[in-house]
């Protein structure tokens, strides 16, 4: 497996879309971040770097919730991700930790448990047609721009 390939799986999933932050992250969203959506997962773009060298190395991290993180935890390549375990996440130090079919298994949990924890406003947004929802979506990229703008 790599980025690449969990990419393309990520967005055959429901509502999902991608940003690339934070100096070189891909971020994954359940619903677009201007609507309320919330991330699930996250790897660096860059893949350099050492994971022998770095502790802090990691190919993704992602939401693995209450239930599983104790249990991930505990398998070789997988520890708690820096400053998102408070919230169940764990990051991931190379692809071949996890099967193909375990990565889609457990990516598609993390976006399951994701979309379960959206607020009804945003679930509203995810309901309506793609050209309304798009519109919005558009309208509200505006408005947030608007802003970042009037605050520099």
């Amino acid at each position: 497996m790599d980025l690449e390939r969990i990419r393309a799986y990520l967005l055959t999933l429901p509502h999902v879309v991608d940003t690339v932050q934070w100096s070189g992250s891909l971020v994954f969203w359940v619903g677009d971040k201007a609507i309320g959506g919330k991330m699930f997962a996250m790897s660096r773009v860059d893949q350099g770097g050492s994971p022998e060298r770095d502790d802090k190395s990691r190919v993704i991290s992602y939401s693995a919730g209450r239930e599983r993180y104790y249990e991930l935890l505990e398998r070789e390549g997988i520890f708690p991700a820096p400053y998102a375990a408070r919230i169940f996440w764990v990051a991931v130090r190379s692809w071949d930790v996890f099967r193909k079919a375990e990565w889609e298994h457990e990516l598609s949990a993390g976006h399951a448990l994701t979309l379960a924890k959206l607020p009804p406003k945003v679930r509203a947004v995810l309901e309506m047609p793609a050209g309304q929802q798009k519109r919005l979506i558009a309208e509200r990229r505006k408005l947030l721009a608007a802003k970042n703008a009037k605050g520099r």
